[in-house]
């Protein structure tokens, strides 16, 4: 009877986790991950859902719940790009509660079964010209404090194609750079310039393609995003083709006249 009894309860531990067993795999799953834009996308992810799975009590952690979990954040319409970092998080989450041994292997793997949500074409950002671009961090008034600060940020996230998170930890910015004051900064500009919907990610998108426009190898481009993928890096791109200038037009193997 004693040995049915702990069977039982070792059983129903690797079926349910507590919070406790949540922050563990959390922890886990967050030293597992190199970059730091990845461990905050992963983090607000995880407790995102942890705080969703522990509303409502004796949840067992399955692919049953996972799958309510997704259409609890298709109800929030969220776009499904958004849906699906969440889910990779969550997959993650069970990949490593049953490494450690506090889930079910077989309750992970249907975890990690579960469905993303499908993306209907292609979500694109925007990009600037050159005489956008050109004209956007000039903009700021260099006889202000603030102007000098502003034509400064502007000037790096073009130039550089960095992140939001990545230009605040600079120790020139001070303490009083957050990301919050980045995208005011690209806002308050954009619309001087009569740019709409024209956020610091599509400053990043422009530096690639201006990168490209100008001759640069994808590679290149790809180190200096720090994109681990190059398929990700086409996508900041952004770019036709075309068929009227094609590249392989001239290759210089064509015959003589």
């Amino acid at each position: 009877m004693r040995r049915k009894t702990r069977k039982r309860i070792a059983h129903w531990q690797k079926t349910k986790l507590g919070l406790p067993d949540l922050e563990h795999v959390k922890s886990a799953v967050l030293l597992s991950l190199r970059s730091p834009e990845s461990q905050r996308s992963y983090r607000r992810s995880i407790e995102d859902f942890v705080a969703w799975y522990c509303s409502e009590p004796r949840l067992s952690f399955n692919k049953t719940v996972v799958t309510r979990y997704r259409i609890h954040l298709e109800d929030k319409l969220l776009a499904p790009g958004t849906i699906n970092v969440r889910l990779a998080a969550v997959r993650r989450l069970a990949y490593e509660a049953a490494d450690t041994g506090l889930l079910s292997p077989d309750l992970a793997a249907g975890i990690r079964r579960v469905k993303g949500a499908k993306k209907l074409g292609m979500r694109l950002g925007n990009w600037l010209t050159v005489e956008e671009a050109r004209s956007l961090w000039q903009l700021p008034n260099l006889n202000t404090v603030k102007g000098k600060r502003d034509r400064a940020i502007l000037a790096v996230l073009l130039g550089c194609g960095l992140r939001r998170g990545e230009l605040r930890k600079g120790s020139v910015w001070g303490t009083e750079i957050t990301e919050k004051v980045v995208w005011h900064v690209v806002k308050e500009y954009a619309g001087r310039l009569g740019v709409s919907k024209l956020a610091p990610h599509d400053l990043r998108r422009s530096c690639a393609r201006l990168c490209h426009d100008s001759g640069g190898e994808l590679e290149q481009i790809q180190f200096l995003l720090g994109h681990v993928s190059v398929q990700t890096t086409e996508k900041y791109l952004g770019c036709k083709q075309r068929f009227r200038q094609a590249v392989n037009d001239h290759l210089g193997i064509e015959p003589s006249a």
